[in-house]
Protein backbone atom coordinates (compact mmCIF):
# COMPACT_ATOMS: atom_id res chain seq x y z
CA UNK A 1 0.00 0.00 0.00
CA UNK A 2 0.77 3.52 -0.06
CA UNK A 3 3.39 4.95 2.40
CA UNK A 4 4.43 8.56 2.56
CA UNK A 5 7.91 8.01 3.14
CA UNK A 6 8.55 5.95 0.46
CA UNK A 7 11.10 6.69 -1.91
CA UNK A 8 10.47 7.01 -5.56
CA UNK A 9 11.90 4.43 -6.72
CA UNK A 10 9.77 2.12 -4.95
CA UNK A 11 6.15 4.14 -6.57
CA UNK A 12 5.42 3.57 -10.18
CA UNK A 13 3.32 5.68 -11.44
CA UNK A 14 1.07 4.03 -14.03
CA UNK A 15 0.13 6.51 -16.71
CA UNK A 16 -3.00 6.29 -18.99
CA UNK A 17 -2.44 5.28 -22.75
CA UNK A 18 -5.03 7.35 -24.14
CA UNK A 19 -2.60 10.54 -24.28
CA UNK A 20 -1.53 9.71 -26.99
CA UNK A 21 -4.60 8.78 -28.77
CA UNK A 22 -5.77 12.27 -27.34
CA UNK A 23 -2.93 14.14 -28.59
CA UNK A 24 -3.32 13.13 -32.40
CA UNK A 25 -6.83 13.90 -32.09
CA UNK A 26 -7.83 17.01 -33.67
CA UNK A 27 -10.91 19.49 -32.55
CA UNK A 28 -12.19 22.53 -30.46
CA UNK A 29 -10.88 23.11 -26.79
CA UNK A 30 -13.73 21.41 -25.53
CA UNK A 31 -13.06 18.68 -27.91
CA UNK A 32 -9.45 18.48 -26.72
CA UNK A 33 -10.42 18.66 -22.51
CA UNK A 34 -12.93 15.85 -22.73
CA UNK A 35 -14.86 14.94 -19.90
CA UNK A 36 -13.76 15.62 -16.48
CA UNK A 37 -13.93 12.29 -15.62
CA UNK A 38 -11.70 10.69 -17.85
CA UNK A 39 -9.27 13.57 -17.07
CA UNK A 40 -9.18 12.52 -13.13
CA UNK A 41 -8.87 9.04 -14.20
CA UNK A 42 -5.62 9.94 -16.29
CA UNK A 43 -4.20 12.25 -14.33
CA UNK A 44 -4.67 9.98 -10.74
CA UNK A 45 -1.60 8.92 -9.12
CA UNK A 46 -1.50 5.30 -8.85
CA UNK A 47 1.03 3.80 -7.04
CA UNK A 48 2.59 -0.12 -6.57
CA UNK A 49 2.82 -2.33 -3.56
CA UNK A 50 5.94 -3.73 -1.85
CA UNK A 51 7.20 -6.71 -3.02
CA UNK A 52 8.14 -9.92 -1.09
CA UNK A 53 6.28 -10.40 2.08
CA UNK A 54 3.80 -8.02 1.50
CA UNK A 55 3.34 -8.89 -2.05
CA UNK A 56 2.42 -11.88 -0.63
CA UNK A 57 0.19 -10.99 1.92
CA UNK A 58 -1.04 -8.58 -0.52
CA UNK A 59 -2.57 -11.23 -2.65
CA UNK A 60 -4.31 -13.24 0.53
CA UNK A 61 -7.89 -12.49 0.10
CA UNK A 62 -8.06 -11.85 3.65
CA UNK A 63 -5.94 -9.45 3.47
CA UNK A 64 -7.40 -6.76 0.97
CA UNK A 65 -6.33 -3.55 2.64
CA UNK A 66 -2.98 -3.64 0.58
CA UNK A 67 -4.91 -2.68 -2.50
CA UNK A 68 -7.86 -1.00 -1.42
CA UNK A 69 -8.92 2.45 -0.03
CA UNK A 70 -7.72 2.74 3.59
CA UNK A 71 -10.78 5.38 4.33
CA UNK A 72 -10.60 9.53 4.56
CA UNK A 73 -9.60 9.13 8.11
CA UNK A 74 -6.30 7.60 7.23
CA UNK A 75 -3.79 10.35 7.72
CA UNK A 76 -1.76 8.79 4.76
CA UNK A 77 -5.11 8.93 3.02
CA UNK A 78 -6.02 12.42 3.25
CA UNK A 79 -2.32 13.65 2.42
CA UNK A 80 -2.47 11.57 -0.89
CA UNK A 81 -5.91 13.12 -1.04
CA UNK A 82 -4.57 16.69 -1.16
CA UNK A 83 -1.51 15.49 -3.45
CA UNK A 84 -3.93 14.09 -6.11
CA UNK A 85 -6.11 17.19 -5.73
CA UNK A 86 -3.01 19.70 -6.06
CA UNK A 87 -2.01 18.02 -9.33
CA UNK A 88 -5.11 18.01 -10.20
CA UNK A 89 -5.23 21.87 -10.26
CA UNK A 90 -2.28 21.82 -12.09
CA UNK A 91 -3.98 20.42 -15.26
CA UNK A 92 -6.52 22.92 -15.64
CA UNK A 93 -6.69 24.44 -18.69
CA UNK A 94 -8.44 26.97 -21.13
CA UNK A 95 -10.77 24.15 -22.02
CA UNK A 96 -11.53 23.34 -18.37
CA UNK A 97 -12.46 27.14 -18.17
CA UNK A 98 -14.80 27.17 -21.34
CA UNK A 99 -16.50 24.05 -20.33
CA UNK A 100 -17.40 25.04 -16.57
CA UNK A 101 -18.99 28.32 -17.97
CA UNK A 102 -20.64 25.90 -20.96
CA UNK A 103 -22.63 23.99 -18.24
CA UNK A 104 -23.25 26.97 -16.01
CA UNK A 105 -24.36 29.63 -18.72
CA UNK A 106 -28.50 28.95 -17.10
CA UNK A 107 -26.47 30.64 -13.91
CA UNK A 108 -25.28 32.96 -15.61
CA UNK A 109 -28.22 34.28 -17.51
CA UNK A 110 -30.30 34.08 -13.87
CA UNK A 111 -27.98 36.16 -11.95
CA UNK A 112 -27.87 38.74 -14.56
CA UNK A 113 -31.72 38.89 -14.85
CA UNK A 114 -31.54 38.98 -11.17
CA UNK A 115 -29.33 42.17 -11.81
CA UNK A 116 -31.57 43.84 -13.99
CA UNK A 117 -34.42 43.21 -11.56
CA UNK A 118 -32.81 44.46 -8.84
CA UNK A 119 -31.08 47.90 -10.69
CA UNK A 120 -34.55 48.33 -11.77
CA UNK A 121 -36.18 48.11 -8.28
CA UNK A 122 -33.69 49.80 -6.66
CA UNK A 123 -33.87 52.86 -9.81
CA UNK A 124 -37.85 52.79 -9.35
CA UNK A 125 -37.70 53.37 -4.91
CA UNK A 126 -35.07 55.06 -4.47
CA UNK A 127 -35.35 58.42 -3.53
CA UNK A 128 -33.61 61.23 -6.14
CA UNK A 129 -30.90 63.26 -4.61
CA UNK A 130 -30.36 66.77 -5.64
CA UNK A 131 -27.13 68.34 -5.25
CA UNK A 132 -26.30 71.98 -5.31
CA UNK A 133 -22.73 73.46 -4.89
CA UNK A 134 -21.57 77.19 -3.48
CA UNK A 135 -18.46 78.10 -3.77
CA UNK A 136 -17.13 80.69 -0.34
CA UNK A 137 -13.69 82.44 0.01
CA UNK A 138 -12.40 81.89 3.21
CA UNK A 139 -10.12 84.72 4.30
CA UNK A 140 -8.20 83.50 7.44
CA UNK A 141 -7.06 87.42 7.60
CA UNK A 142 -10.49 88.84 9.20
CA UNK A 143 -11.29 92.62 8.62
CA UNK A 144 -8.96 94.58 10.41
CA UNK A 145 -11.39 97.04 12.45
CA UNK A 146 -9.04 97.81 15.53
CA UNK A 147 -4.87 98.30 15.15
CA UNK A 148 -4.56 95.73 17.93
CA UNK A 149 -7.18 92.86 17.23
CA UNK A 150 -7.50 89.98 20.10
CA UNK A 151 -6.17 87.74 17.54
CA UNK A 152 -2.94 87.96 15.16
CA UNK A 153 -2.41 87.74 11.77
CA UNK A 154 0.00 84.61 10.87
CA UNK A 155 1.54 85.40 7.62
CA UNK A 156 3.04 82.26 6.97
CA UNK A 157 0.76 80.08 4.28
CA UNK A 158 1.11 76.93 6.29
CA UNK A 159 -0.95 78.03 9.40
CA UNK A 160 -3.12 80.10 7.17
CA UNK A 161 -4.22 77.05 5.70
CA UNK A 162 -4.90 75.18 8.80
CA UNK A 163 -7.01 78.51 10.11
CA UNK A 164 -8.69 77.74 6.84
CA UNK A 165 -9.70 74.25 7.50
CA UNK A 166 -10.61 74.92 10.95
CA UNK A 167 -13.22 77.36 9.71
CA UNK A 168 -14.27 74.63 6.98
CA UNK A 169 -15.07 71.70 9.91
CA UNK A 170 -17.15 74.86 11.95
CA UNK A 171 -18.80 75.04 8.30
CA UNK A 172 -20.50 71.32 8.48
CA UNK A 173 -20.24 71.38 12.74
CA UNK A 174 -23.46 70.33 14.97
CA UNK A 175 -23.80 73.99 16.32
CA UNK A 176 -24.16 75.38 12.97
CA UNK A 177 -26.34 72.19 12.02
CA UNK A 178 -28.46 72.45 15.03
CA UNK A 179 -29.22 76.45 14.02
CA UNK A 180 -30.22 75.40 10.58
CA UNK A 181 -32.37 72.87 11.77
CA UNK A 182 -34.47 75.25 14.21
CA UNK A 183 -34.75 77.89 11.39
CA UNK A 184 -35.57 75.51 8.50
CA UNK A 185 -37.91 73.54 11.21
CA UNK A 186 -36.62 70.10 9.97
CA UNK A 187 -38.00 68.15 12.66
CA UNK A 188 -41.12 68.70 10.77
CA UNK A 189 -39.82 67.76 7.88
CA UNK A 190 -40.50 63.78 6.79
CA UNK A 191 -37.42 63.90 4.59
CA UNK A 192 -35.25 64.02 7.92
CA UNK A 193 -37.59 62.69 10.61
CA UNK A 194 -38.69 59.50 10.10
CA UNK A 195 -40.46 57.74 12.36
CA UNK A 196 -38.87 54.30 13.23
CA UNK A 197 -40.75 51.28 12.04
CA UNK A 198 -41.77 49.91 15.27
CA UNK A 199 -43.59 53.35 15.83
CA UNK A 200 -45.49 53.02 12.63
CA UNK A 201 -46.67 49.59 13.37
CA UNK A 202 -48.12 51.08 16.67
CA UNK A 203 -49.08 54.21 15.43
CA UNK A 204 -46.86 56.44 16.65
CA UNK A 205 -45.26 59.05 14.24
CA UNK A 206 -42.30 59.95 16.71
CA UNK A 207 -44.21 62.86 19.00
CA UNK A 208 -43.02 61.10 21.99
CA UNK A 209 -39.47 61.91 21.05
CA UNK A 210 -38.38 65.05 23.04
CA UNK A 211 -36.84 67.64 21.04
CA UNK A 212 -33.10 67.17 21.44
CA UNK A 213 -33.57 63.54 20.52
CA UNK A 214 -35.48 64.67 17.10
CA UNK A 215 -32.74 67.35 16.67
CA UNK A 216 -30.40 64.92 16.92
CA UNK A 217 -32.08 62.67 15.02
CA UNK A 218 -31.92 65.09 11.89
CA UNK A 219 -28.45 66.04 12.37
CA UNK A 220 -27.96 62.85 11.60
CA UNK A 221 -29.45 62.75 9.00
CA UNK A 222 -28.56 66.12 7.50
CA UNK A 223 -24.58 65.55 8.68
CA UNK A 224 -25.28 62.88 5.30
CA UNK A 225 -25.99 65.07 3.15
CA UNK A 226 -24.10 67.79 3.84
CA UNK A 227 -19.63 68.19 2.48
CA UNK A 228 -17.68 71.25 2.56
CA UNK A 229 -13.77 70.92 1.08
CA UNK A 230 -11.53 73.31 0.51
CA UNK A 231 -9.45 73.49 -2.88
CA UNK A 232 -6.09 72.45 -3.12
CA UNK A 233 -3.63 75.61 -2.18
CA UNK A 234 -6.19 78.61 -2.37
CA UNK A 235 -8.91 79.61 0.04
CA UNK A 236 -12.02 79.07 -1.60
CA UNK A 237 -14.42 76.20 -0.56
CA UNK A 238 -16.91 74.40 -2.25
CA UNK A 239 -20.02 73.43 -0.02
CA UNK A 240 -22.30 70.70 -0.96
CA UNK A 241 -25.86 69.79 -0.06
CA UNK A 242 -28.30 67.47 -1.67
CA UNK A 243 -31.91 66.69 -0.84
CA UNK A 244 -35.07 65.23 -2.81
CA UNK A 245 -36.17 68.76 -3.78
CA UNK A 246 -33.47 70.96 -5.87
CA UNK A 247 -35.61 74.46 -4.03
CA UNK A 248 -34.97 72.59 -0.40
CA UNK A 249 -31.33 72.19 -1.05
CA UNK A 250 -30.63 75.77 -2.10
CA UNK A 251 -32.06 76.80 0.91
CA UNK A 252 -30.32 74.87 3.12
CA UNK A 253 -27.29 75.77 1.17
CA UNK A 254 -28.28 79.04 2.12
CA UNK A 255 -29.17 78.47 5.70
CA UNK A 256 -26.06 76.93 6.20
CA UNK A 257 -23.96 79.83 4.63
CA UNK A 258 -26.10 81.99 7.16
CA UNK A 259 -25.72 80.33 10.04
CA UNK A 260 -21.82 79.42 9.43
CA UNK A 261 -20.83 83.42 9.45
CA UNK A 262 -23.32 83.81 12.32
CA UNK A 263 -21.58 81.17 14.33
CA UNK A 264 -17.80 82.48 13.32
CA UNK A 265 -19.19 85.98 14.78
CA UNK A 266 -20.73 84.55 17.40
CA UNK A 267 -17.41 82.25 18.44
CA UNK A 268 -15.55 85.75 18.20
CA UNK A 269 -18.15 87.83 20.49
CA UNK A 270 -18.15 85.15 22.69
CA UNK A 271 -14.33 84.72 23.11
CA UNK A 272 -13.90 88.85 23.20
CA UNK A 273 -17.00 88.69 26.22
CA UNK A 274 -14.75 85.85 28.08
CA UNK A 275 -11.59 88.43 28.12
CA UNK A 276 -13.22 91.30 28.64
CA UNK A 277 -15.21 89.42 32.05
CA UNK A 278 -11.70 88.01 32.79
CA UNK A 279 -9.95 91.57 32.52
CA UNK A 280 -13.17 92.98 34.70
CA UNK A 281 -12.24 90.75 37.37
CA UNK A 282 -8.88 91.80 37.30
CA UNK A 283 -10.06 95.62 36.92
CA UNK A 284 -11.10 95.58 40.95
CA UNK A 285 -7.95 94.20 42.01
CA UNK A 286 -5.75 96.88 39.94
CA UNK A 287 -8.45 99.60 41.03
CA UNK A 288 -8.15 99.15 44.98
CA UNK A 289 -4.23 98.59 43.97
CA UNK A 290 -4.18 102.01 42.29
CA UNK A 291 -6.27 103.75 45.09
CA UNK A 292 -3.66 102.46 47.67
CA UNK A 293 -0.86 103.60 46.43
CA UNK A 294 -2.11 107.33 45.30
CA UNK A 295 -3.40 107.49 48.83
CA UNK A 296 -0.03 106.62 50.12
CA UNK A 297 1.91 109.13 48.27
CA UNK A 298 -0.52 111.85 49.51
CA UNK A 299 0.09 110.68 52.95
CA UNK A 300 3.57 111.04 52.47
CA UNK A 301 3.42 114.86 51.17
CA UNK A 302 1.05 115.90 54.54
CA UNK A 303 3.67 114.09 56.27
CA UNK A 304 6.41 114.98 54.91
CA UNK A 305 4.27 118.97 54.55
CA UNK A 306 5.10 118.50 50.44
CA UNK A 307 3.30 120.94 48.84
CA UNK A 308 3.67 121.11 44.89
CA UNK A 309 2.58 123.22 42.21
CA UNK A 310 2.68 123.12 38.18
CA UNK A 311 5.03 119.94 39.01
CA UNK A 312 7.59 121.87 41.68
CA UNK A 313 7.44 122.09 45.04
CA UNK A 314 5.98 125.02 47.01
CA UNK A 315 9.06 125.21 49.11
CA UNK A 316 11.18 125.71 46.17
CA UNK A 317 9.20 128.46 45.02
CA UNK A 318 8.88 130.15 48.01
CA UNK A 319 12.67 129.89 48.35
CA UNK A 320 13.09 130.71 44.83
CA UNK A 321 10.86 134.03 45.40
CA UNK A 322 12.58 135.16 48.87
CA UNK A 323 16.17 134.79 47.53
CA UNK A 324 14.74 137.24 44.65
CA UNK A 325 13.22 139.11 47.31
CA UNK A 326 16.25 139.24 49.47
CA UNK A 327 17.84 140.82 46.46
CA UNK A 328 15.63 143.57 46.20
CA UNK A 329 16.05 144.22 49.40
CA UNK A 330 19.54 145.06 49.04
CA UNK A 331 19.04 147.14 46.40
CA UNK A 332 17.03 149.10 48.44
CA UNK A 333 19.05 149.43 51.56
CA UNK A 334 21.65 150.46 49.33
CA UNK A 335 19.85 153.16 47.86
CA UNK A 336 18.18 153.85 51.53
CA UNK A 337 21.70 154.77 52.88
CA UNK A 338 23.39 156.43 49.64
CA UNK A 339 20.75 158.68 50.61
CA UNK A 340 20.87 159.12 53.67
CA UNK A 341 24.76 159.61 53.45
CA UNK A 342 24.19 162.03 50.95
CA UNK A 343 21.67 164.05 52.93
CA UNK A 344 24.13 164.26 56.08
CA UNK A 345 26.58 165.64 53.73
CA UNK A 346 23.98 168.26 52.46
CA UNK A 347 23.24 168.89 55.96
CA UNK A 348 26.59 169.00 56.93
CA UNK A 349 27.72 171.30 54.34
CA UNK A 350 24.80 173.42 54.82
CA UNK A 351 23.42 172.78 51.49
CA UNK A 352 19.91 171.88 52.21
CA UNK A 353 17.87 174.78 50.66
CA UNK A 354 20.05 173.97 47.59
CA UNK A 355 20.65 169.83 47.43
CA UNK A 356 17.95 168.48 45.57
CA UNK A 357 18.47 165.37 47.59
CA UNK A 358 15.75 166.93 49.45
CA UNK A 359 12.98 166.21 47.35
CA UNK A 360 9.86 166.15 49.46
CA UNK A 361 6.73 168.70 47.67
CA UNK A 362 7.30 171.01 51.17
CA UNK A 363 11.06 171.73 49.88
CA UNK A 364 10.15 172.33 46.49
CA UNK A 365 7.70 174.85 47.74
CA UNK A 366 10.19 176.50 50.31
CA UNK A 367 12.85 176.52 47.57
CA UNK A 368 10.34 178.34 45.28
CA UNK A 369 9.68 180.72 47.71
CA UNK A 370 13.13 180.92 48.91
CA UNK A 371 14.69 181.44 45.07
CA UNK A 372 11.68 184.42 44.94
CA UNK A 373 12.55 186.02 47.77
CA UNK A 374 16.06 185.94 47.29
CA UNK A 375 15.38 187.65 43.67
CA UNK A 376 13.60 190.48 45.63
CA UNK A 377 15.57 190.75 48.23
CA UNK A 378 18.38 191.77 45.33
CA UNK A 379 16.68 193.66 44.03
CA UNK A 380 15.50 196.11 46.73
CA UNK A 381 18.65 196.14 47.64
CA UNK A 382 20.44 197.61 44.91
CA UNK A 383 17.81 200.29 44.32
CA UNK A 384 16.66 201.64 47.93
CA UNK A 385 19.97 200.13 49.71
CA UNK A 386 20.19 197.85 52.74
CA UNK A 387 18.47 199.98 55.06
CA UNK A 388 15.03 199.94 53.93
CA UNK A 389 12.99 199.00 56.39
CA UNK A 390 10.83 196.60 53.58
CA UNK A 391 14.26 194.98 52.77
CA UNK A 392 14.51 194.19 56.41
CA UNK A 393 11.29 192.92 56.44
CA UNK A 394 12.40 190.80 53.76
CA UNK A 395 15.55 189.31 55.17
CA UNK A 396 13.76 188.48 58.17
CA UNK A 397 10.97 186.42 56.20
CA UNK A 398 14.54 185.06 54.61
CA UNK A 399 15.61 183.92 57.93
CA UNK A 400 12.57 182.08 58.41
CA UNK A 401 11.83 180.61 55.66
CA UNK A 402 15.41 179.59 55.94
CA UNK A 403 15.31 178.01 59.33
CA UNK A 404 11.64 176.05 57.68
CA UNK A 405 14.32 174.80 55.23
CA UNK A 406 16.42 173.22 57.72
CA UNK A 407 13.76 172.16 59.67
CA UNK A 408 12.38 170.10 56.07
CA UNK A 409 15.62 168.70 55.34
CA UNK A 410 15.88 167.56 59.02
CA UNK A 411 12.32 165.91 58.80
CA UNK A 412 13.15 164.18 55.16
CA UNK A 413 16.84 163.44 56.80
CA UNK A 414 15.41 161.59 59.60
CA UNK A 415 12.82 160.07 57.02
CA UNK A 416 15.77 158.60 54.93
CA UNK A 417 17.39 157.19 58.13
CA UNK A 418 14.37 155.52 59.31
CA UNK A 419 14.19 153.98 55.53
CA UNK A 420 17.48 152.80 55.70
CA UNK A 421 17.32 151.42 59.06
CA UNK A 422 13.60 149.60 57.52
CA UNK A 423 15.29 148.57 54.80
CA UNK A 424 18.62 147.06 56.41
CA UNK A 425 15.89 145.00 58.74
CA UNK A 426 13.59 143.88 56.02
CA UNK A 427 16.84 142.66 54.62
CA UNK A 428 17.69 140.72 57.50
CA UNK A 429 14.57 139.34 57.73
CA UNK A 430 14.59 138.02 54.00
CA UNK A 431 17.66 136.65 54.93
CA UNK A 432 16.47 134.88 57.87
CA UNK A 433 13.34 133.71 56.11
CA UNK A 434 15.56 132.42 52.96
CA UNK A 435 17.59 130.35 54.85
CA UNK A 436 15.26 129.21 56.80
CA UNK A 437 13.05 127.94 53.10
CA UNK A 438 16.70 126.65 51.73
CA UNK A 439 16.99 124.25 54.81
CA UNK A 440 13.65 122.95 54.17
CA UNK A 441 13.85 122.98 50.56
CA UNK A 442 17.29 120.36 51.42
CA UNK A 443 14.89 118.51 53.65
CA UNK A 444 11.91 118.59 51.20
CA UNK A 445 14.37 117.60 48.51
CA UNK A 446 15.31 114.04 50.47
CA UNK A 447 11.76 113.56 50.85
CA UNK A 448 11.47 114.14 46.99
CA UNK A 449 13.82 111.14 46.72
CA UNK A 450 10.82 108.72 48.45
CA UNK A 451 7.96 110.63 47.17
CA UNK A 452 9.12 109.76 43.41
CA UNK A 453 9.58 106.47 44.12
CA UNK A 454 6.26 106.11 45.59
CA UNK A 455 4.60 108.30 42.22
CA UNK A 456 6.41 106.04 39.84
CA UNK A 457 4.51 102.99 41.97
CA UNK A 458 1.35 104.90 41.63
CA UNK A 459 1.76 105.82 37.67
CA UNK A 460 2.67 102.37 37.12
CA UNK A 461 -0.26 101.02 38.38
CA UNK A 462 -2.48 103.72 37.12
CA UNK A 463 -1.22 102.87 33.67
CA UNK A 464 -1.50 99.42 33.96
CA UNK A 465 -5.08 99.98 35.38
CA UNK A 466 -5.86 102.17 32.60
CA UNK A 467 -4.77 100.39 30.00
CA UNK A 468 -6.72 97.71 31.06
CA UNK A 469 -10.00 99.78 31.43
CA UNK A 470 -9.31 101.08 27.94
CA UNK A 471 -8.94 97.71 26.62
CA UNK A 472 -12.00 96.56 28.26
CA UNK A 473 -14.01 99.23 26.85
CA UNK A 474 -12.34 98.49 23.26
CA UNK A 475 -13.51 94.93 23.54
CA UNK A 476 -16.82 95.44 24.82
CA UNK A 477 -17.51 97.67 21.95
CA UNK A 478 -15.48 95.04 19.67
CA UNK A 479 -18.03 92.28 20.44
CA UNK A 480 -20.76 94.04 18.31
CA UNK A 481 -18.50 94.24 15.11
CA UNK A 482 -18.11 91.22 13.17
CA UNK A 483 -14.55 91.00 11.32
CA UNK A 484 -14.86 87.49 9.89
CA UNK A 485 -13.92 87.59 6.15
CA UNK A 486 -16.04 85.13 4.44
CA UNK A 487 -17.77 86.03 0.68
CA UNK A 488 -19.91 83.83 -1.26
CA UNK A 489 -18.58 83.98 -4.75
CA UNK A 490 -20.76 81.56 -6.40
CA UNK A 491 -24.13 81.23 -5.20
CA UNK A 492 -26.24 77.72 -5.48
CA UNK A 493 -28.04 77.34 -8.39
CA UNK A 494 -31.02 74.61 -9.19
CA UNK A 495 -29.12 71.55 -10.99
CA UNK A 496 -30.96 70.49 -14.20
CA UNK A 497 -30.93 66.59 -13.58
CA UNK A 498 -30.57 64.51 -9.88
CA UNK A 499 -27.39 63.43 -8.94
CA UNK A 500 -28.43 60.36 -7.87
CA UNK A 501 -29.60 57.55 -8.85
CA UNK A 502 -28.61 57.45 -12.74
CA UNK A 503 -30.83 56.65 -15.33
CA UNK A 504 -33.31 53.57 -15.19
CA UNK A 505 -31.17 52.47 -18.18
CA UNK A 506 -28.02 52.68 -16.97
CA UNK A 507 -28.78 51.20 -13.68
CA UNK A 508 -30.49 48.28 -15.73
CA UNK A 509 -27.24 47.98 -17.77
CA UNK A 510 -24.93 47.80 -14.39
CA UNK A 511 -27.09 45.29 -13.05
CA UNK A 512 -26.71 42.91 -15.80
CA UNK A 513 -23.15 43.15 -15.95
CA UNK A 514 -22.71 42.87 -12.34
CA UNK A 515 -24.90 39.98 -11.98
CA UNK A 516 -23.35 38.40 -15.06
CA UNK A 517 -20.07 38.95 -13.11
CA UNK A 518 -21.90 37.37 -10.27
CA UNK A 519 -22.87 34.26 -11.86
CA UNK A 520 -19.43 33.72 -14.07
CA UNK A 521 -17.76 33.50 -10.99
CA UNK A 522 -20.61 31.14 -9.45
CA UNK A 523 -20.18 28.37 -12.67
CA UNK A 524 -16.38 28.75 -12.57
CA UNK A 525 -16.53 27.85 -8.56
CA UNK A 526 -19.17 25.09 -8.93
CA UNK A 527 -17.24 23.34 -11.81
CA UNK A 528 -13.57 23.98 -10.20
CA UNK A 529 -15.87 22.09 -7.08
CA UNK A 530 -16.78 19.34 -8.79
CA UNK A 531 -13.49 18.88 -10.40
CA UNK A 532 -11.79 18.35 -7.29
CA UNK A 533 -14.13 16.20 -5.93
CA UNK A 534 -13.51 13.79 -8.62
CA UNK A 535 -10.07 13.36 -7.75
CA UNK A 536 -8.71 10.62 -5.88
CA UNK A 537 -5.64 8.70 -5.64
CA UNK A 538 -5.25 4.89 -6.80
CA UNK A 539 -2.91 1.79 -5.43
CA UNK A 540 -1.95 -1.13 -7.75
CA UNK A 541 0.24 -3.90 -7.15
CA UNK A 542 3.39 -3.98 -8.52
Amino acid sequence: MFRPNESEDNRRPIRAKAQPARARSSGSLLDQAGPDTHHNNETQPVYRAYRGEDRAKAETPAQPTATTWQGEDDPSALDAKLHAQWESVKQIGIGHVLRWLQRGVLVILAMAIIGVIVAFGYATTTEPRYTVYTDLIVDPSNFNVTPDDLTAVNPQRDSQLLEVGSKVRVMTSGNVLRQVIRDQKLTEDPEFFKPSLLSSLFGGSGKTLSQDERELSVQRALEERVTATREERSFVVMLAVWTADPEKSIRLSNAIVEAFQAQLFQSSSESAGRIAASINARLDELRTSVTHAEEKVEQFKRDNKLQSSAGELTSSRISSALDTQVLDAQQRLIQAETRYNQMRSAVADRQTASATIFDSAAMTTMRGNYTALEQQIGAMTRTYGSRHPRLVAMQSERATLERAIAEEADRILQQARQDSDQARATLTQLRSRSDTERATVFTNNDAQVQLRELERDARAKAAVYETYLARTNQISERQEIDTSNVRVISNPVAPKKKSWPPSTAVLMAGGAVAGAIIGTGLALLFGLAGYLRNARPRYISA
